[in-house]
């Protein structure tokens, strides 16, 4: 065995001892699961308390003596929340999917096409990312407004790709830099065009791309809260996040029951496009990170 070899042995016969591992894995991934998962804990358990319970300071804060569902009741057939979450949903499922055909042909303009500064666009588009909404949405406001879409779902489906677009045209740039370059020159060579290069070759092979970006792309819409606070003022408009905070928050009394079952009740999407793309996910930002 080489010396490398031995050494490397020795590395991995570190964690074979059982106090060992759990010191170095075990605890840290229980310590780590806690963090991660207690803000959604307390939700569910704050959801699901009595009025009484929420008020009273006996008892354990952690746990429920006599669950309800009125806060779910109350928040599904009291307030206008199925509608925002239908406003939530259209609003981020179009701005997502807008957004994800802009980045496409930008990011494989930028990364294909080789035209004179494309490196310097794409550093450009990054940056434009980087710039935080609180300073875009005041220019934006008095377009929004000229525009006549206040106060609608267009003046928000139309405001979202400007934070959208650039991030999702730099995660795909560094995935489409990933392919070969050989695999589109063949195809070119038999005849085919560049439009056909993207649709048969490029795209297929960019799917966990694709889906990574089109991920986060729905995380960030789904979660926008300036644009929606600043665009939208009617009840039966407004998204999940500014319509739970502003409807449920009766100057300083805060209704906590619906609060939480609200917040548990949309952050479930999010949830489940996570775990059922995750793979696709991970395998995406692989990908652009290559760049």
């Amino acid at each position: 065995m080489s010396k490398e070899n031995k050494i490397d042995a020795v590395g991995m016969g570190f964690l074979d001892s059982l106090p060992r591992k759990v010191v170095t894995v075990y605890l840290p991934l229980v310590v780590f699961l806690i963090v991660l998962l207690f803000p959604f804990y307390w939700m569910a358990i704050t959801a699901v308390k009595p009025e009484a319970e929420l008020l009273s300071r006996e008892g354990n804060p952690f746990w429920v003596i006599a669950p309800t569902l009125s806060h779910f009741h109350k928040l599904l057939f009291e307030t206008s929340y199925p509608q925002w979450l239908w406003n939530t949903v259209m609003v981020s499922v179009i701005s997502t999917g807008f957004s994800l055909v802009a980045s496409v042909f930008a990011a494989y303009a930028i990364e294909r096409l080789r035209f004179r500064g494309a490196k310097h666009v794409g550093l450009a588009i990054f940056l434009a990312y980087l710039v935080p909404p609180s300073i875009l949405f005041i220019p934006l406001a008095n377009v929004v407004f000229q525009l006549g879409l206040f106060d609608t779902r267009w003046g928000l489906i139309l405001t979202y790709p400007t934070f959208l677009i650039p991030f999702c045209t730099w995660l795909l740039m560094g995935y489409f830099c990933s392919i070969p370059a050989e695999l589109e020159e063949c195809a070119q060579i038999d005849g085919a065009s560049r439009w056909q290069v993207l649709v048969k070759i490029v795209l297929p092979l960019a799917v966990p791309g694709l889906i990574s970006a089109g991920i986060f792309a729905f995380t960030l819409s789904w979660n926008e809260f300036i644009y929606a606070l600043t665009f939208i003022s009617s009840s039966e408009v407004k998204t999940v996040p500014v319509g739970v905070v502003t409807e449920l928050v009766q100057g300083d009394v805060y209704q906590w029951g619906p609060l939480m079952a609200g917040a548990l009740l949309g952050s479930l999407p999010v949830a489940f496009v996570y775990s059922f793309f995750v793979e696709y996910y991970v395998s995406g930002l692989t990908g652009s990170v290559k760049e």
